[in-house]
């Protein structure tokens, strides 16, 4: 087999044209893709009738499909840099719309826990990546436009299908309303085609022995070692034709002579594969080295982070506000019914009104975090605070309109993840920030993951959320005591941005945020 070269002549990013069509569909494709996983509050009450199972265990569905593409985003990045954004796509949309149509379908919570907990959270995390790779090629003075209106359509989503699940599920039962919702998520295939990738004109040319490793030559030999022994069959068959016309002393010494010359083509035929087979292994252990070399520098640099104070700080609150801030997002619903909150006096459900802030709190904090005076890494630690206070006036919610207050509160302090790639580069610099913001995107998955089963596992312990509430928000609290004592006595090295990182650092693009 041959393998060519190929070139890509990229065109400069055009900052719009075609560059707005893609901003719009990656606008509907997070929304088609988010608006159930983020709604998925509305199902976990489905579900806690349907399998009879504990809060804590029934809230691991939500929980993984907000964690598996944080958990994944190494993956994510790999899969979109070696396809493309538009297979992976298209890919992606059938993950998502399979996962849901399979869940209706799911006899237990195992089921769901693959079905939408895996399928459907991972094929989330590989859209974001997508769409915000495409987007990027697109944009480069409007970069921070494009990528905020592309992310308020996951907030969208977020505001609009929790009211339609709850419509679709009296109307057709969770069966019903799964099937629907991923039969919508089909539309992000559609999308996916108009996705086109910002590159201009392809050259192949033919490989070279000096680009081109050995292993790919090895069968090429061999090829050629057997068309010339087919050659020489064929011309003895032809002669054989003949042999009334020679002597059968004369036919015997040309057949002997025509043997040696066969056994000599396949000793130089063994030899020569040997070689390659040699070379080729040489090659791989190189490879392996090469590899190794790369993982170790991986791990020198990522000590060279935790090295740096704020930045640890940073790891453990965006740890603490994944397991303390993201379940009652979750288990809203569950906790206005606990409280006994009457259904008819809801203007729109709970996980609608922190959609919608979540979406203007994105928008406001990133204007905010534009504003030079402005220090993001402080506004990032009143965001927190936000958060903490609001979790703590929820247990003293008694009517909807008071559980309303603290719910959108919490939703636009939420939008906290709009400011914090500005957050890490203010605390690492921007050479840093793909292999800073890795980590904290995997160790915030680890957050989202483990936070709502926790919680629920409280409700299951104390039969009430008030104490899983009061912990939440000391989780959150704790992580920003803990920022702002790291940031104010390394003020001066935040701004020096640390130590820089090896001229060899390893560096992955960044998956997806919240």
């Amino acid at each position: 087999p041959f393998k060519f070269i190929i070139k890509m002549a990229c065109q400069k990013p055009s900052d719009g044209g075609w560059g707005w069509v893609v901003v719009t569909i990656s606008f509907f494709i997070l929304f088609l893709a988010y608006g159930s996983p983020l709604a998925v509050g509305v199902l976990y009450l489905e579900w806690l009738e349907v399998f009879q199972e504990g809060k804590g265990k029934t809230a691991w569905v939500g929980s993984l499909a907000a964690g598996a593409g944080l958990l994944a985003s190494p993956m994510c990045s790999a899969w979109v840099s070696s396809f493309g954004a538009r297979p992976v796509t298209i890919f992606s949309g059938v993950m998502v719309a399979g996962g849901l149509i399979l869940s209706s379908f799911a006899p237990s919570l195992y089921f769901l826990f693959f079905s939408y907990g895996i399928l459907v959270g991972l094929g989330c995390g590989l859209l974001y990546t997508a769409t915000v790779t495409v987007t990027c090629q697109y944009f480069e003075k409007r970069r921070g436009l494009a990528l905020g209106l592309i992310s308020t359509g996951s907030s969208v989503g977020h505001f609009i299908y929790a009211a339609l699940q709850k419509e679709l599920i009296e109307l057709y039962g969770l069966t019903g309303c799964l099937q629907i919702v991923g039969a919508l998520s089909l539309n992000i295939l559609a999308c996916g085609i108009l996705m086109r990738p910002l590159h201009t004109s392809e050259k192949a040319e033919k490989p070279r022995l000096e680009i081109i490793p050995d292993q790919y030559l090895i069968y090429q030999d061999k090829y050629q070692h057997e068309e010339e022994n087919i050659t020489i069959c064929e011309k003895e068959s032809g002669e054989e034709k003949n042999v009334k016309h020679i002597s059968s002393a004369e036919y015997q010494q040309e057949n002997v002579l025509k043997k040696d010359e066969l056994v000599t083509i396949h000793i130089t035929e063994t030899e020569n594969y040997k070689k390659k087979i040699v070379e080729e292994t040489e090659f791989c252990k190189q490879l392996a080295k090469r590899k190794w070399q790369v993982c170790l520098s991986y791990w020198e640099n990522t000590v060279v982070l935790f090295n740096n104070k704020v930045f640890t700080a940073l790891f453990i609150a965006i740890l603490l506000f994944g397991i303390g801030g993201f379940p009652p997002l979750l288990l809203l619903e569950d906790f206005a019914k606990s409280s006994d909150i009457s259904e008819e006096a809801y203007f729109m459900p709970l996980i609608s009104i922190v959609g919608i802030m979540t979406a203007v709190g994105k928008l406001a904090l990133g204007i905010l975090a534009d504003i030079r005076w402005i220090n993001t890494l402080y506004l990032y630690f009143l965001t927190l605070v936000g958060s903490a206070l609001a979790l703590f006036a929820i247990p003293f919610a008694k009517t909807y309109t008071m559980l309303a207050i603290p719910a959108g509160a919490l939703g636009f302090f939420f939008g906290n993840w709009s400011i914090f790639p500005y957050v890490t580069t203010k605390t690492v610099g921007l050479e840093k920030l793909t292999h800073a913001y890795g980590i904290l995107m995997f160790f915030a998955g680890i957050g989202n993951s483990l936070g709502p089963p926790l919680i629920g596992w409280f409700y299951d312990w104390t039969q009430t959320y008030d104490i899983a509430l009061y912990f939440s928000g000391l989780c959150v609290l704790f992580g920003a005591a803990l920022l702002l004592l790291a940031a104010l006595p390394c003020w001066g090295n935040c701004r020096k941005q640390g130590p820089k990182l090896p001229s060899n650092a390893y560096s992955y693009q960044i998956a997806r945020t919240a």
